[in-house]
Parts: C-alpha cells; sequence; structure tokens
C-alpha cells in the first residue's frame, strides 16, 4: 500500500467516526460556544468536541505528524505529513439544521501553507446524506464505487457556479460586484455554505465550477485534491493557486473563462 493510499484510509475512517459524532451532537441540541471573525462566524461546541476527537485519533495511529485544524493550536510536523481538518465545515448550516455540512481532513506533505504543501489524501463527509468523497494522489477521486469526472463542456447556457460570501460587511459589495460580472457565463449560481461540498460537487460534476475569496486552508484542503483527481482545474491566490486571496475550480475549457472574469489580485 502507497503511503497516499495508507493515509486515505485513515482520513475516510475518521471523518465517518468524527461526522456520526457531530451527527449526534446536532440530534441532542447546539450549543453556540463562540464568534470568531465576525457575529455571525460561530463555532458550536460540536465543533470543538469534534476536531479534539479527530485530533486524538491521528495522535493515536500517526504519531508525530503534524496538525492544522480550524479550533485548535497548530502542530509541527516531525514526519513530513500534516493533517489540515475542518471538524464541521458549514457551522452556520449545522446549527440552524440545514443538510450541508461535512467533515473535511486532507493528509499533507510539507509545510502548513496550501501554497506550498502537496495534497495526498483527502475526504469530505456529509453525515446526513451518507455520501463519503475521497481522493489519493495518483488515485483518482471517488464516491463509493463511482470514479469521479469533473464536466467540461458546459454549453451555451453557462456553468452552474456554486460561490460564498465571507462574513466580513466590508466584503459584500465587492464580492456582489465580482457575482455579476460572473451572471453572464452562468446557468445559474448556487450558494451552499461549506467550501468542502462546493469543491466535491466539482468533482462529481455536479456543479460546473466554484470560486470564493476568503476561505482557510481547512476550508479547501480536502476539496482540492478531490476536483484535481477527478480532471479538473485549481487555481486562486497567493501564488496561482487556492488560498486565501481565492478559490477557483472549474472543468479545463471552462476555468479559463471563469478565472479572468473574477478580476482578483493574484
Amino acid at each position: 500500500m502507497t503511503l497516499a493510499a495508507e493515509l486515505l484510509d485513515i482520513a475516510t475512517r475518521i471523518a465517518r467516526e468524527a461526522g456520526d459524532l457531530a451527527r449526534r451532537r446536532r440530534e441532542e441540541g447546539v450549543t453556540v460556544a463562540a464568534t470568531k471573525s465576525a457575529a455571525a462566524d460561530i463555532v458550536t461546541a460540536a465543533d470543538r468536541e469534534v476536531e479534539a476527537f479527530v485530533r486524538a485519533e491521528l495522535e493515536r495511529v500517526r504519531p508525530g505528524d503534524g496538525f492544522f485544524g480550524e479550533e485548535s493550536a497548530a502542530t509541527e510536523s516531525a514526519t513530513g505529513v500534516t493533517w489540515v481538518v475542518d471538524p464541521i465545515d458549514g457551522t452556520v448550516n449545522y446549527a440552524y439544521g440545514i443538510p450541508a455540512w461535512a467533515v473535511s481532513i486532507a493528509a499533507v506533505e510539507g509545510p502548513a501553507d496550501p501554497a506550498e504543501w502537496v495534497a495526498l489524501a483527502g475526504a469530505v463527509y456529509n453525515p446526513l446524506t451518507g455520501e463519503m468523497f475521497r481522493a489519493s494522489r495518483g488515485g483518482g477521486a471517488w464516491l463509493g464505487d463511482t470514479r469521479l469526472a469533473v464536466t467540461n463542456d458546459v454549453g451555451e447556457a453557462g456553468g452552474l457556479v456554486a460561490t460564498g460570501f465571507g462574513y466580513d460587511p466590508a466584503t459584500h459589495a465587492p464580492t456582489l460586484a465580482q457575482l455579476g460580472r460572473v451572471m453572464p457565463i452562468a446557468r445559474d449560481v448556487r450558494r451552499i455554505g461549506a467550501a468542502s461540498l462546493d469543491l466535491a460537487s466539482v468533482a462529481a460534476g455536479r456543479m460546473d465550477a466554484y470560486y470564493e475569496k476568503g476561505t482557510n486552508p481547512w476550508d479547501h484542503a480536502a476539496g482540492a485534491l478531490l476536483v484535481e483527481e477527478a480532471g479538473g482545474v485549481l487555481g486562486g491566490a497567493p501564488g496561482g493557486r487556492p488560498g486565501k486571496g481565492m478559490v477557483i475550480a472549474a472543468g479545463p475549457a471552462f476555468f479559463p473563462r471563469l478565472e479572468e472574469l473574477l478580476d482578483y489580485d493574484r
């Protein structure tokens, strides 16, 4: 078994167990523990509990690996492998009972910086649908026994485009202006509220493209590998790679049409 395949097995198992824990906590009732960057940017008690569970499991089976998660302090890697974890991606959906949230776990090689790392394995699990999207470097992207592939020819109607909006009110006007530039090439637009599921949907051909500014590394680490292994193109900023400045994912034909309209600081 290759290292990437071994890491994927670990990621999928822990993502499923973590997702089932989060689902149980949702059924018991959600407690908002704090806000982060803005009043709308919440963290629940379950976010913290689920991340602690994932971290403990990873330390048990892969001692020496680094950890880079949303809710707790990062640790450096002694092995060259770092785990990038979003315990509940789509926390607002989770808190409101909207069934569009996921556990996202990726294993990367290199520093905890999306501009420099190489993703080896990733899993995105939606416990409410039971869907486990998974990918390993060189091993393809999969949903169950189905190998995933991005769409490429979007046709005259344009592409179905997913996006998101940041929590900072100062970003809303420029984000809406950006959306206005995209609409002429869009069949329609979806705002699901979980970047990992948006990227998984691009990989599965359910969306033709996704773009968003202001995401964090744990939001897109696993999903970006899904898109790449499904034959998609990734871009953004800084450095032309998915990052805080921009994440873009699409099929090879649609990607350049979308990217040229976004007018972002590369």
